[in-house]
């Protein structure tokens, strides 16, 4: 495992790549249109989950080949999913920064956290889906990353649509939780409870 100096040493080593990437994705949504609420870029979800990885990334990491694609999954999570590209497209911008191997790693875990075809939100993220997640490395890592941005944006947020998105997130909490911690000691698919914790405090 990798300790936090050591992550956040990596992080500070990569700083030039790592914003190469953070520009690429927030490009990308913003060539689909797509927006954060109402108003705000997408980019700014995009911002709050790689923020949380870079605070928790320790936690998972095991090994420094284990940073870029932590980050690059934060950014390019929802890039199947919401601006239109497939799995191929995913490796070939991955292989850009990384290695074939952590474009491997990376790429599955943009794959893992896109959401099943269906016509509500519980069918669109169904037991196939948590399977997925649970089977991926970081892939259980990085979606809570992703709830963690979702749930302080709403609790942060006094809008109508975001105290309705508190109350749903509040609600799945206990499903959620269960649904992606996996049975397996790897530490590339655990869910930290510190992390949990912090998101729990949000919805009280």
């Amino acid at each position: 495992m990798m300790t936090k100096k050591e992550f956040e040493q990596s992080l500070s080593e990569h700083a030039a790549t790592i914003e190469e990437i953070r520009q690429t994705a927030w490009d990308l949504h913003r060539s689909v249109g797509q927006t954060y609420g109402d108003t705000l870029p997408y980019g700014h979800h995009l911002d709050m989950v790689a923020d949380a990885i870079r605070r928790f990334g320790h936690l998972v990491a095991v090994e420094e080949g284990d940073v870029l694609p932590l980050m690059f999954g934060g950014y390019y999570h929802d890039s199947i999913e919401d601006a239109r590209q497939t799995y191929n497209d995913v490796m070939k911008a991955a292989r850009r920064w990384l290695t074939d191997e952590q474009a491997l790693v990376a790429t599955e875990i943009v794959y893992a956290l896109t959401n099943d075809k269906g016509r509500t939100r519980e069918e669109r993220a169904g037991e196939r889906y948590y399977a997925g997640i649970r089977e991926t490395p970081f892939a259980p890592f990085v979606k809570l990353c992703d709830r963690f941005a979702n749930v302080a944006h709403s609790c942060q947020s006094g809008d109508a649509r975001n105290q309705r998105m508190k109350g749903i997130y509040s609600h799945e909490m206990p499903h959620f939780l269960s649904s992606i911690v996996p049975q397996s000691d790897d530490p590339r698919r655990q869910v930290p409870q510190v992390v949990v914790d912090e998101m729990m405090q949000f919805l009280l």
